[in-house]
């Protein structure tokens, strides 16, 4: 059974929770708009303090999954998986519970807060004095005894089940444990209101550095310098650090303090770890170098201006969830827009990710530009300088793969990778372009029983590759290309015997009676009409062309599943499902897997394609193409 005030009232409610404010709203609306004016002006500033502290949980987490700042800082180096992200999900009930509680106390005793003037002095004093009074030691204790057997099996696990803290760790408990916060944090505000010292300032101040610090406590970030405490020894006693608190999710008999260290060490529960940990991971935050070599590196890009609001570091509940546009990101694309301009002028390759596999360390590092500037002539060498500096960059640190995603490995921008091989002959790390496995995934996705297929993007890289392997499994490939010469040059490297098996054809009316198409290269909705009934659109271009067809079904982009063993992953890659990454990233992952000495660039080697599927099974990635119909998805 469920304990008592273990779960939320509004728990069912969904994203309908947030109706909870309306009344709040629709108050301060009427007020302003049939009195003209804001008298009764405690709903706003109640819904007021609510966006401020939401917005200050948001910043906090947003620093704290910087990985490009944070890295050396984080006091786990453990990642934030989907099962933790999904559990605090619901982080801000507590923010709505005391916003709830606040709007009955100024409803049932209007006078108390409208006489509470803008600004006091003794009221900050007073407010400071009745914390450490009061608020601290009532916490100490109500926390000891959340770790009491029956209280902590029934409520405070669920605070505890995070295993790597976070921001929304702090604010996600039960709502019994709410409600005693609620008091702890009520307290001091109302005792200084009834000594007629309260003020609006002091009230929104303690709200929100109570916020700040509980966020500080819960960041697994280190960012108080050890320094700070070498200087002042006793400060140490009245400010907690996020490494003291970390250690009280390690050791959970020690360190229960609110902010103030001093209340553990007169009641005999301070680690006896707490300084030096605190200092090691401190000096290790102010190092050079990275604390962690990452094994394996994905080298992404920004698809666009909207997508790039899909970062861990923007709102994570929406990157760990597949990239689809929303309506609310409209508002977040004026500030992406402007952060694009920087970014162009000013950033470089920077850390996005990471996910542990087996031992190995594997990272999304991602260039600083945006899908449409890799087609802009003037840009491409700057783009090639950027992943030439993180190729260099992956050598010198003792990365062993590096994997190139998309756009990065363009035939025309750098040779699928050769134009950097040739210039280094002497990396270490490997260079791979991933697109064996991809082909491998799209040529293992049609059934075998087809004998024609019509190629779109046929002269590509892939489109090569796949053309090159269908036509030795006897399959008739209709190539649509204007260009004789590629062609040609494509039938050449086929064996004698099966170079019939190719056929050149110049306009999509030749494919009227074939019933499984693959897109290498985007077709409109029109060009899509010449297909017949029934047929079945396999694609490996970017972006997916649009399901227009009723009468047809698509699949997906190549991708597959990582092995169920892995660890810390917590983001989407773009609009692939959880645990799912582009095949190319997949065939990086497989070379490392292998250990597999050579580069991958360039041309893709035909008669490796079932070497490379087959090592991806054996580590444990299964293919994840799902069909799909727009009668179904419309």
């Amino acid at each position: 059974m469920v304990a008592a005030l273990s779960a939320w009232p509004w728990e069912n409610l969904g994203i309908y929770k947030y109706l909870l404010y309306g009344p709040l709203l629709a108050k301060v609306l009427y007020t302003r708009i049939l009195e003209g004016s804001f008298k009764d002006d405690w709903c706003l500033h109640i819904l007021i303090v609510c966006v401020a502290r939401s917005s200050l949980h948001q910043l906090w987490s947003s620093y704290v999954n910087m990985l490009f700042l944070t890295c050396n800082r984080r006091i786990n180096q453990h990642g934030y998986d989907f099962k933790q992200i999904d559990r605090e999900w619901d982080w801000d009930n507590f923010i709505l519970l005391q916003a709830l509680i606040a709007s009955m106390a100024c409803y049932i005793d209007p006078p108390f807060i409208e006489n509470v003037p803008l600004w006091n002095a003794k009221g900050f004093i007073i407010i400071l004095s009745l914390h450490v009074g009061i608020s601290e030691p009532l916490y100490y204790w109500v926390h000891r005894c959340f770790h009491k057997s029956y209280l902590f099996n029934q409520y405070h696990s669920i605070h505890h089940s995070s295993p790597v803290l976070h921001p929304f760790t702090g604010a996600t408990a039960t709502f019994l444990e709410h409600l005693a916060l609620t008091t702890v944090i009520g307290l001091p505000i109302i005792g200084s209101c009834m000594l007629g010292n309260g003020s609006r300032i002091v009230i929104y101040g303690y709200l929100l550095v109570f916020d700040f610090l509980r966020c500080l406590g819960h960041c697994n970030v280190e960012v108080v310098p050890h320094q700070l405490f070498d200087t002042l020894p006793s400060l140490r006693y009245l400010l907690y650090t996020p490494t003291y608190h970390s250690l009280h999710h390690t050791d959970m008999g020690t360190n229960f303090c609110l902010f103030m260290p001093f209340f553990d060490a007169i009641w005999k529960t301070l680690n006896s770890n707490s300084w030096e940990l605190h200092k090691k991971t401190s000096t290790n935050a102010a190092g050079k170098y990275r604390r962690n070599i990452p094994d394996f590196v994905f080298l992404a890009h920004v698809v666009d201006i909207t997508s790039s609001i899909h970062a861990p570091f923007v709102i994570r509940s929406f990157a760990s969830m597949p990239y689809t546009t929303r309506l609310f990101l409209l508002a977040y694309w004026p500030p992406a827009f402007i952060v694009m301009l920087m970014m162009w002028a000013w950033s470089k390759t920077f850390l996005i990710s990471f996910y542990n596999l087996r031992g190995r360390l594997n990272e999304t590092w991602s260039v600083p530009r945006f899908g449409f500037q890799y087609f802009l002539p003037f840009a491409k060498e700057g783009i090639n300088k950027h992943i030439e500096e993180a190729i260099l960059r992956a050598n010198r640190l003792g990365v062993k793969v590096i994997s190139l995603a998309a756009l990065n490995k363009n035939e025309a921008l750098n040779g699928g990778g050769t134009l950097f091989v040739n210039k280094h002959p002497n990396l270490k790390v490997r260079v791979v372009h991933g697109n064996t496995l991809t082909a491998a995934v799209i040529l293992n996705e049609i059934r075998e029983d087809v004998k024609e297929v019509f190629l779109t993007g046929a002269t590509s890289k892939l489109g090569r590759a796949i053309a090159l392997y269908l036509c030795q499994r006897r399959v008739r490939v209709l190539m649509l290309t204007s260009s004789k010469e590629r062609f040609q040059k494509v039938q050449k490297e086929a064996p004698l015997e099966y170079q019939s098996y190719l056929v050149q054809v110049t306009k999509y009316q030749a494919a009227r009676g074939c019933k499984t198409w693959i897109v290498g290269k985007w077709i409109t909705p029109g060009e899509q009409s010449w297909a017949p009934t029934g047929t079945h659109f396999h694609q490996f271009v970017v972006p997916p062309i649009l399901s227009f067809r009723r009468d047809c079904t698509y699949g997906d982009l190549a991708a597959m599943r990582l092995p169920v063993d892995v660890q810390g992953l917590g983001n989407c890659e773009y609009s692939m499902d959880r645990g799912v990454v582009h095949a190319c990233h997949a065939g990086g992952v497989v070379h490392l897997l292998e250990g597999w000495a050579h580069h991958e660039v360039g041309a893709i080697d035909v008669d490796r394609i079932d070497l490379v599927w087959n090592a991806a099974l054996k580590h444990g990635l299964k293919p994840v193409s799902n069909v799909v119909t727009t009668q179904n998805s419309m």
